[in-house]
């Protein structure tokens, strides 16, 4: 494994905001860290990038314990939310400025300098003042910035945050395809689940400085590990009910349920696109409360008479209107019945 934590833990005032957390981070993987704020998940990048002293447990890079070493001798390249470049270079300058820390030769800077400007979509760029630059253009010069020494690690600080959400669905993609090509192991942190999604090889979700959940996008994505991870991910339609067979009893009726779900008292997620509109008296009955339009469909906020609420996912063109009376009904392949 090219990064290690072993119950690695950050003590704040004697909280542990990071929490005797174990992560591995094979080479060429890409590791986005999602959380709320608070998490623990920005101390855990200050953490493996040598910015932030452990109270316990141990960082390894390589399989060598990083215990003592500086930042600037890990080998690892940094991009911050706010890109820190320097405004009295031009972007050539800023580019080479990690290869000048190292003593690289002014010509091997410049052909490096020349080479990560076409990479990253700015050719001919080196000789632009920063101050010119928008906000996707600057973007790009620090990521160039970042990646100009050949870390073994590049690691992300919520890189995306101040972008506008059009570019940023735009040059997530184009990152994704930028670190395939190079073979860049990468370990970043995000709020933003589509970007995380996106982006990465495994996605791992934190909670008050602990690892909540590991796993591929879809993996998290189809199968949550708990009720706050669901609600993180944005599925409010999480229910406490009774499973039994093929069925569970909740508020909201009796509910489908995968074959083999964990039986029991369990929390159970319903994904909005299983929650089936009906003819009012059929199903579920329930009162439409708001709907919102969500680009691809139409979120439908339902209100039943003794329960809490739901959230229906519509076409467009089928979506009722608030207050109208409708009934529901519940696929099981959309139903998950929550560890």
């Amino acid at each position: 494994m090219l990064v290690s934590l072993q119950d690695a833990t950050v003590r704040f005032g004697g909280r542990a905001v990071l929490d005797a957390v174990g992560l591995e981070v094979a080479e060429h993987e890409i590791v986005c860290v999602l959380g709320p704020s608070g998490s623990g998940k920005s101390t855990l990048l200050r953490a493996v990038a040598g910015l932030q002293p452990l109270d316990g447990g141990r960082v390894s890079l390589d399989g060598r314990n990083q215990a003592g070493v500086p930042a600037h001798r890990r080998g690892v390249g940094l991009m911050f939310q706010d890109h820190q470049l320097f405004p009295q270079r031009d972007v050539g300058g800023n580019v080479a400025f990690g290869l000048r820390m190292h003593g690289v030769s002014r010509r091997q800077q410049d052909e490096r300098v020349r080479e990560l400007l076409e990479l990253v979509g700015l050719p001919g760029a080196a000789g632009r003042a920063v101050a010119s630059l928008s906000g996707g253009e600057q973007q790009r010069v620090a990521l160039a910035r970042a990646l100009a020494p050949r870390p073994r690690l590049l690691m992300l600080d919520e890189p995306l945050g101040q972008l506008d959400r059009s570019l940023r669905e735009r040059l997530v993609v184009e990152l994704r395809e930028l670190f395939g090509q190079l073979g860049t192991t990468v370990l970043a942190v995000t709020h933003d689940q589509g970007e995380a999604f996106a982006l990465a090889d495994r996605v791992v979700v934190m909670r008050d400085g602990r690892i909540a959940q590991s796993g591929t996008p879809l993996e998290v994505w189809q199968r949550p590990a708990d009720a706050f991870v669901a609600r993180f991910l944005g599925f409010d339609n999480v229910v406490e009910g009774t499973v039994a067979g093929q069925a569970a009893d909740t508020p909201w009726g009796k509910l489908p349920v995968p074959e083999n779900a964990a039986q029991g008292t369990r929390t159970l997620l319903v994904r909005p696109a299983g929650v089936r509109l009906v003819e009012a008296g059929e199903g579920l009955p329930c009162t439409v409360a708001a709907r919102t339009f969500r680009g691809t469909h139409v979120a439908v906020q339902l209100q039943p008479e003794d329960a809490p609420r739901l959230e229906a996912a519509c076409a467009l063109q089928d979506a009722p209107e608030a207050g109208e009376r409708v009934g529901v009904e519940f696929d099981a392949a959309e139903v998950v019945v929550l560890d």
